[in-house]
């Protein structure tokens, strides 16, 4: 009976039910797109990280996992690692930040494919001049662009002379001299790689490294890997946690001011159950149901618009954001939604509950 009269004051009021299942939906996919973001950044950072083909990392001291210096490790330093026992190759790149979040790496392409297999190209080739310029897919498609296509970057135009597959190091890839040239960083670079004859000899090389090393950060692939997480990076958890209190306030409010006006609609309604014996507590359970309802659906809904937001990135920026689909969230996103519906519902479900079926009745 309860669930029944639920579901008909829905569906009496239809432009506000569908408003504030629109509002809840926002609020789930809101959580959930900025979850899916940062974890699929992170995601695609490790995946082009294990991409080089490296068993050891050497960093900066000063460097953090989503930051370089450019420029502060010698290019000699490759032929002084090289040297070392097990060590098979040793080769490096320079970085330059290009704006916003978009880099550019200078690297040794014969070395290169020597240290990761190489990379597979969609389109065109390897560099032929000093003013070509490698592309990943994702950035080619978010650009428009094709081999043969002027990019003007760092003061200068660029010509590309070969598209490639993702999950290799970096979206935009130049010859090493040439960015160390620009850059003022002649015989620097910001990282090295390092590559072992045979990978049971890590943890001898890791630990001789470190000793010979202590003014630089060496990682093994997996922990270099493991650093990338929400935690490792500067503000993300602060600026999750105040998008998600954000869509509390937003469905709180939302639902608040559905409820209440619901709650003023049906003073005569509500007068009406209670003259025929309906206690305090069936009222107070019929205004819950229907927010459940609400936060149900609009869950649901905001469910399937994170699969619409992740595919508008896909289509619009797949070079600047990667998201992914984060269904261990779901149930945390739904019971967020449902409990911000129900602090909304509160006093509403509270003030019908304890109206006066006298002054009910005669409410106009």
């Amino acid at each position: 009976m309860i669930n029944k009269l639920v579901v008909e004051n829905l569906k009496h009021r239809p432009v506000r039910t569908a408003l504030s299942i629109l509002a809840v939906g926002l609020e789930v996919t809101m959580m959930l797109t900025l979850v899916g973001v940062s974890r699929g950044m992170l995601q695609d950072s490790v995946r082009r990280a294990r991409g080089v083909g490296a068993d050891i990392w050497v960093r900066p001291g000063e460097s953090s996992v989503l930051s370089f210096n450019t420029g502060s490790i010698p290019e000699k330093m490759t032929a002084f690692l090289e040297q070392q026992p097990h060590v098979e190759l040793a080769t490096g790149n320079l970085i330059a930040a290009i704006g916003g979040i978009d880099s550019v790496t200078g690297v040794d392409l014969e070395q290169f494919t020597e240290l990761s297999g190489g990379f597979k190209y969609f389109s065109g080739g390897p560099f032929r001049k000093p003013d070509d310029l490698i592309v990943d897919d994702y950035y080619a498609r978010q650009k428009q662009l094709k081999v043969g296509t002027t990019v003007r970057l760092l003061n200068r135009d660029w010509r590309v002379c070969g598209i490639v597959e993702p999950g290799k190091l970096a979206r935009l890839i130049i010859p090493l001299q040439t960015l160390q040239k620009l850059t003022s960083n002649v015989g620097k670079l910001s990282q090295i790689f390092v590559k072992l004859d045979d990978p049971e000899n890590l943890p001898t090389v890791m630990a001789s490294l470190k000793q010979t090393l202590p003014g630089y950060k060496i990682y093994s692939i997996e922990e270099f890997t493991s650093l990338f997480s929400a935690s490792n990076v500067p503000g993300l958890q602060a600026f999750t946690g105040v998008v998600i209190t954000l869509s509390i306030v937003v469905g709180f409010l939302v639902v608040f001011l559905s409820m209440y006006t619901a709650v003023l609609e049906r003073t005569r309604e509500i007068g009406i159950l209670k003259a025929l014996g309906a206690s305090a507590g069936y009222v107070l359970n019929t205004i819950l149901r229907e927010t459940t309802v609400l936060a149900l659906i609009g869950s649901a809904l905001g469910i399937g618009f994170s699969y619409l937001t992740r595919w508008l990135i896909q289509v619009l920026v797949p070079a600047s954001i990667i998201q992914v689909i984060v269904p261990g969230w779901w149930p945390i996103a739904s019971a967020i939604a449902l409990g911000g519906a129900w602090l909304g519902a509160a006093y509403p479900g509270w003030r019908a509950a304890r109206q006066d079926p006298i002054e009910a009745l005669s409410y106009e």
